[in-house]
């Protein structure tokens, strides 16, 4: 009578001879045969023509698997990093009053706004609607003048529809349709399509405020001044000047 060892050798080998991988068949034994054990019964074993393919199919799999698990961990931990950043945000944030505002509105102007020498007045513009909602409640909340008091107009692509255009920026700004210049589509765009579909044109904020628009001038002029240079030069350069 042959020994359980003998005959589950036998099984082995005739399950590798079938084109079985070592995983599926300690799954079809049920028994946790270690692999090094598997390879040494099945080292002399040719396998079919077709086993290549079936092994590079199963690490395809794999490697989609372990991407997509790889995704979902990295999904889970940008939003805990998230909500990290949102609580430390709120802390900044909690205790802002109006000459806090000032300073944020003012740095907004500095990279977005017209500046006096070239027009003025306060002159705002952006395609990106954060951007152009903040500016209008910091005026508001700053100086009081609301969105009624506003005038805009859209720049905009050739084959974009200035007045779907025009109502989008009204339902977000919340100026009033009757506030908005009209205006001529870009030149430069005539028969190109727009490839982003989201681009909304650029929607520019005009206003009363020449002494606002220096006042936040100054207040960034003070700043840049207080906070100092961004780097001293070095040593051997600072010599030869």
């Amino acid at each position: 009578m042959r020994s359980p060892y003998y005959l589950l050798k036998q099984r082995v080998i005739s399950l590798r001879k079938a084109g079985r991988t070592y995983r599926e068949i300690r799954k079809t034994l049920g028994k946790p045969v270690a692999k090094s054990t598997l390879s040494l019964w099945c080292r002399n074993i040719k396998l079919p023509a077709w086993y290549g393919k079936k092994i590079r199919e199963i690490n395809s799999k794999n490697i989609i698997r372990a991407q997509k698990t790889a995704w979902i961990n990295n999904r889970k931990k940008r939003k805990l990093l998230l909500e990290s950043f949102k609580i430390k945000a709120l802390e900044v944030i909690k205790h802002l009053d109006k000459e806090n505002l000032k300073i944020i509105l003012s740095t907004l102007y500095l990279g977005e706004g017209a500046k006096w020498k070239s027009h003025s007045g306060l002159m705002l513009g952006s395609s990106d609607a954060g951007i152009i909602t903040l500016y209008l409640r910091l005026l508001d909340k700053c100086y009081g003048i609301k969105s009624s008091e506003i005038k805009c107009r859209v720049s905009y692509r050739a084959d974009q529809d200035i007045e779907k255009l025009q109502e989008y920026w009204s339902e977000i700004t919340r100026i009033p349709i009757k506030n908005f210049y009209k205006t001529k589509p870009d030149p430069r765009t005539l028969g190109r399509r727009t490839m982003k579909k989201e681009y909304k044109g650029v929607c520019v904020l005009t206003c009363r405020g020449a002494n606002i628009q220096l006042e936040l001038e100054q207040i960034t002029n003070l700043l840049i001044k207080r906070l100092g240079p961004v780097a001293q030069w070095p040593e051997r350069l600072a010599g030869s000047q």
